[in-house]
C-alpha cells in the first residue's frame, strides 16, 4: 500500500478535474439549431380594414380548366386568398345575363345562382362578402347603365318599385341559404346615374337617379330589421377625380344620406389622381366632409408587360405610375403604398378587382383567355405572385 501512496493525490486531482469538466459541460447551452422564421404577417378584420378581392370570374375560369397554385401545389383559390390576408370577397350580380350564352355554351355566370355559389365558397373559407348589384343584365359602368330587359317598358313609379322588390328578393333569397352579405353595393360605378334613361344624370339633375337609389337603400334597411347580419350599404363612383362633384350631387343636392360607405374605383390608367399624397388627400376630404367610410373598391396594378393569350390586355406597357415599374416587385410596392395612402387619409379598406382573372381557356364575347392577366395576383402559370402579400403586410396603422 505504501508504494502506491504517492499516486493517490494524482488520481484524486484527476477525479476532481473530470468531475469539473462534466459539470461544466452539462451547464453549456445546447445548440438550438437554425432559428425559426419569424412570421410578420398581419391578418386584418374585414370591418377594421377591408382587404377585399373581387372573385366574380373564378367559377367560370375553373369550369374552363383554369387552376391556381400556391407553394407549388394546386389549391382552392378562395383558401389561397384567405391564407394571404384577404378578409372579404366581392362578387357582381347581373339581373338576367343571357347575352353570355353564345360564349359559355348556354351557362350563365354572375346570375343569382352563380353568385350564390361564390358567396358560399367565400363564407366557407372564412371571409365576409360584398355584393355588387349592377341593376343591369350586363356590365354597368360610367359608359353604360342599361336597364334590364325585364324592366324596359315600366313607368318610373314601377321602376322604383322594381328596384325595391328586386333588392329585397335577392337578400331574402340569400338569407334563406344563410348567405347574407356583409356589404351591399346599390349600383356599380354609377357616375352618370343608373337604369338609363330613367335614372340618367342630365345637366346636373340628380333627382330621378336619387329616387332610384333611395328605393334600393330602403330595401336593404327594411331587410335588416329582421336579419342578424345587417349589410352595410355602399354607393360606388369610378375614379377619384369624379368623387367631389358626384357626392355633392347625390348627398348635398338630393339628400341621399342613409348609406354607410363611399366606394371608389381607382385605376392609374384612367385616374387623374396618381400620387399617393393625392390619394390620401382625396379620401381625407371625403371622410371629413361626409362622415362616411371611404374605400377603394376597385383597383389593380400590372406585374408584367407581356400578353399570354390572344385576348388584348386592357393595361399596356406604358400604363404605370412613376416609381413603380411593371414587375412583380413593382406591383407589390404599388399596392403596399396605396394601402398606406388610403389608411393615412382615413380610409377603411381596399378591394382588388379580378385578381384571379388568369389566362385560361375561358371565353367571353370579346376574347379567349383574359384581358387582365397582367394585372392578376397570379402569374401566367396560375402561381401566386409576391404582390398578393400586400394584404398581410404590417402597415403603420
Amino acid at each position: 500500500m505504501k508504494r502506491f501512496s504517492h499516486i493517490r493525490p494524482v488520481y484524486f486531482a484527476l477525479g476532481i478535474l473530470f468531475s469539473i469538466q462534466i459539470a461544466s459541460s452539462s451547464c453549456q447551452p445546447k445548440d438550438p439549431g437554425p432559428s425559426p422564421l419569424v412570421d410578420n404577417r398581419v391578418f386584418y378584420a374585414w370591418d377594421k380594414f377591408n382587404m377585399g378581392v373581387d372573385l366574380s370570374y373564378v367559377n367560370q375560369i375553373q369550369d374552363n380548366g383554369g387552376t391556381y397554385k400556391d407553394s407549388g401545389s394546386v389549391k382552392d383559390p378562395f383558401s389561397i386568398f384567405k391564407n394571404h390576408g384577404a378578409n372579404t370577397v366581392r362578387v357582381r350580380l347581373w339581373h338576367t345575363p343571357t347575352w353570355q350564352t353564345p360564349a359559355t355554351g348556354g351557362k350563365l355566370y354572375s346570375d343569382i345562382y352563380d353568385v350564390e355559389k361564390t358567396i358560399r365558397r367565400a363564407k366557407e373559407a372564412g371571409m365576409a362578402v360584398s355584393l355588387d348589384l349592377h341593376y343591369s343584365d350586363t356590365w354597368a359602368d360610367p359608359q353604360k347603365q342599361e336597364i334590364p330587359a325585364a324592366w324596359k317598358n315600366l313607368s318610373f313609379a314601377l321602376l322604383k318599385d322594381s328596384v325595391y322588390q328586386y333588392t329585397l328578393s335577392i337578400l331574402n333569397y340569400l338569407a334563406s341559404k344563410n348567405l347574407v352579405p356583409e356589404i351591399i353595393q346599390v349600383g356599380n360605378e354609377i357616375n352618370p346615374g343608373m337604369l338609363h334613361p330613367f335614372g340618367k344624370v342630365v345637366n346636373g339633375n340628380f333627382g330621378p337617379f336619387a329616387e332610384l337609389l333611395k328605393s334600393g337603400i330602403k330595401a336593404v334597411r327594411d331587410f335588416s330589421t329582421t336579419s342578424a347580419i345587417k349589410p352595410q350599404i355602399m354607393l360606388h363612383v369610378a375614379q377619384m377625380q369624379d368623387a367631389g362633384w358626384w357626392t355633392r350631387g347625390v348627398i348635398q343636392q338630393e339628400g341621399v344620406t342613409d348609406f354607410d360607405i363611399i366606394g371608389l374605383s381607382h385605376y392609374c390608367k384612367w385616374s387623374q389622381v396618381n400620387t399617393m399624397k393625392g390619394v390620401t388627400d382625396t379620401i381625407r376630404t371625403l371622410v371629413n366632409k361626409y362622415n362616411k367610410k371611404v374605400m377603394v373598391v376597385e383597383t389593380a396594378y400590372p406585374w408584367t408587360k407581356q400578353n399570354f393569350d390572344t385576348y388584348n390586355n386592357l393595361f399596356g406597357a406604358t400604363d404605370s405610375v412613376a416609381g413603380y415599374p411593371i414587375t412583380p416587385q413593382g406591383q407589390l410596392s404599388y399596392m403596399r403604398d396605396l394601402v398606406q395612402a388610403i389608411y393615412d387619409g382615413g380610409g377603411s379598406g381596399i378591394q382588388y378587382w379580378e385578381p384571379a382573372w388568369i389566362t385560361s381557356p375561358m371565353k367571353d364575347l370579346w376574347g379567349s383567355g383574359s384581358s387582365w392577366e397582367n394585372n392578376a395576383l397570379f402569374d401566367n402559370n396560375g402561381a401566386v405572385l409576391p404582390g398578393m402579400d400586400y394584404m398581410n403586410y404590417r402597415y403603420k396603422f
